[in-house]
């Protein structure tokens, strides 16, 4: 299960959505061994998503502690020393302040599985089942090796509703018991596991009854610093496999490319010699460079990885993957905005018009906001048809929802267009290249256009590109359809309070996370007020106050069938 609402200090980045704490097993459809696509070193199996449960079970009459293998939909029965679990980086989430009590470890950001956002990731789903064992078993843990602490824990709305304190199993930690009883019934026991420190984990659990005992080791392996295939499973006594001698060819000549993997940037519509330039900014109000969009390539790592949930349909079917960057920084992906706040409200005559004119690349691009009943208003979405358009007022920092449907390179093209004070008509039109996913070397991808051929980007019927930008192609559609944007340059479409980019100061503190909420005033006008809400539709301040993703702007929404809650969260500080 789960953790809940801590509401006396937090409100959570994304959304935490509650798993059923009762799954009914059955010992019928076990098959026998079975094999994985990814393999360990040793032949060990990789296990990296779905469900599975230890399960103590008589086999001859003797307690055994093997695994129920789901995540192909058939179960496969498999011996807990030839696995390898990877808790992957998109594991790496909020924790809870009642979790961490009760495994006497961090409040920091920890690795988590069944945590936070289980929901929302592919990620295993390690449960207990006791059921097969002839009776209730106790569980140790009577071995352990790793980087950091682990532990074992629940805690459930429920619990929060009422104050309960949440229940430990088992920890590393001095003041945390090393075993529990699992009873002998047809319930599914989903703690939490919680892992505070990448690496490789080793645990090593005896389960007892029934006059016998069974002892099995682990490998966890936590994060992306260890590639779970070169990891030994069990204790790691099987001999190492030989490795090939490292190849003495050349080494590959790598594009001449800036990689901006992690933190805060800008899309930015900047002055230059009178005229006004489409540029990055990397970095804080504090610290920061410029650079041109063709010398750099934004990598999107794996951890944005995440399922898609109900009414988000336009991204794909539910279930399905997409690589989601959120409205709000989260450490280890990167944060890219939309920004005039390098203009003065006196140099230019109305508002400045951003323009995804084209998207080359596998899948679609979708650049959104949602409102405060979990609807969403798309800017920009390849899926479509392009040119997609939208305004900024001057000076403003606004941030989105990005979402990339496939793996892979993209290179999406943007216009940036205004109107001086004097009435001179200014626009730039760049190219930007991603590296999304795992699936490529950022430090290969040429930036910019790159070396691959052009083409005519896509016009949607009745609409017509602010600029004729140079070295773009056709978006890939994908035959969905997106929820109804704002109409096209309207006042105020994207922008409420034109707060200042206080977020991104050195040492600053977390804002308040505030749900979106609809202005006030008449039709067209915006919200008022340092760091005030977001208007409807608007792109989220990084002021004082941003709007949650995922829906997560109502307190309790229902997603999927699990409730959504708000919560505030505190970055881990280094």
């Amino acid at each position: 299960m789960k953790p809940a609402l801590a509401r006396d200090r937090r409100a959570l980045t994304g959304a935490a959505l509650t798993v059923a704490a009762a799954v009914l097993l059955g010992a019928a459809g076990l098959v026998a061994g079975g094999s994985g696509d990814a393999r360990a070193a040793g032949g060990a199996v990789v296990l990296d998503e779905g469900e599975l449960d230890l399960a103590p079970r008589l086999v001859d009459g003797v307690l055994q502690l093997q695994i129920d293998d789901r995540s192909s939909g058939a179960t496969v029965v498999r011996e807990p020393s030839a696995v390898v679990l990877h808790a992957g980086p998109s594991t790496l989430q909020y924790t809870v302040d009642p979790l961490a009590t009760a495994l006497g470890t961090t409040t920091l950001d920890s690795w988590q599985l069944n945590g936070w956002e289980a929901q929302n990731i592919f990620a295993p789903e390690p449960g207990w089942n006791g059921s097969q064992a002839g009776g209730d078993t106790e569980v140790a843990l009577s071995g352990f090796e790793g980087p950091g602490d682990f532990g074992m824990a629940s805690y459930t709305p429920e619990m929060d509703n009422v104050n309960t304190p949440a229940v430990s199993y088992l920890g590393t930690a001095s003041s945390v018991q090393r075993s529990f009883t699992l009873p002998n019934d047809e319930q599914r026991l989903l703690p939490t596991w919680q892992f505070t420190v990448e690496g490789v984990y080793r645990l090593t659990f005896t389960v007892r009854g029934g006059g016998s005992t069974d002892t099995e080791t682990l490998a966890v392996v936590v994060g992306d610093d260890v590639e779970p295939e070169d990891v030994l499973p069990g204790d790691g006594s099987t001999a190492t496999p030989s490795t090939p001698p490292p190849s003495t060819g050349p080494p590959p000549t790598a594009p001449s490319s800036h990689v901006i993997d992690n933190g805060h940037l800008d899309l930015a519509a900047r002055p230059v010699g009178g005229s006004l330039r489409f540029q990055l900014k990397e970095g804080s109000t504090q610290s920061y460079e410029w650079y041109e969009p063709d010398v750099v390539v934004l990598h999107v790592k794996p951890q944005a990885r995440r399922k898609i949930t109900e009414g988000y349909e336009f991204l794909g079917a539910v279930g399905d993957p997409v690589w989601w960057l959120p409205i709000q920084q989260v450490d280890g992906l990167v944060w890219p905005g939309f920004s005039t706040d390098q203009l003065k409200s006196s140099e230019i005559d109305g508002r400045v018009t951003f323009s995804l004119d084209a998207v080359r690349g596998p899948g679609s691009v979708s650049v959104f906001t949602e409102g405060s009943v979990g609807s969403v208003t798309t800017h920009a979405h390849s899926g479509d048809g392009l040119p997609d358009s939208f305004d900024l007022a001057v000076p403003t920092h606004r941030h989105t929802v990005w979402a990339f449907a496939e793996e892979g390179v993209y290179r999406t093209t943007f216009t940036v267009n205004a109107t001086l004070a004097d009435g001179t008509e200014v626009s730039d039109t760049q190219t930007l290249a991603w590296a999304v996913g795992d699936g490529v070397d950022p430090s290969t991808v040429v930036p910019g256009e790159g070396d691959g051929p052009t083409a005519t980007p896509t016009t949607t019927p009745g609409t017509t590109s602010t600029a004729t930008p140079s070295g773009t192609a056709d978006a890939t559609p994908t035959g969905s359809t997106a929820p109804s944007s704002s109409t096209p340059n309207a006042p105020d479409a994207l922008d409420s309070a034109n707060a200042p980019d206080a977020a991104d100061a050195a040492g600053r503190t977390e804002p308040e996370i505030t749900p979106a909420s609809t202005s006030s005033g008449a039709p067209g006008s915006s919200a008022s007020g340092s760091g005030g809400t977001a208007a409807a539709g608007g792109l989220a301040s990084t002021g004082a106050h941003v709007a949650v993703i995922a829906g997560s702007s109502a307190v309790a929404l229902i997603v999927g069938g699990g409730a959504l809650y708000l919560v505030r969260r505190r970055r881990a500080t280094s």
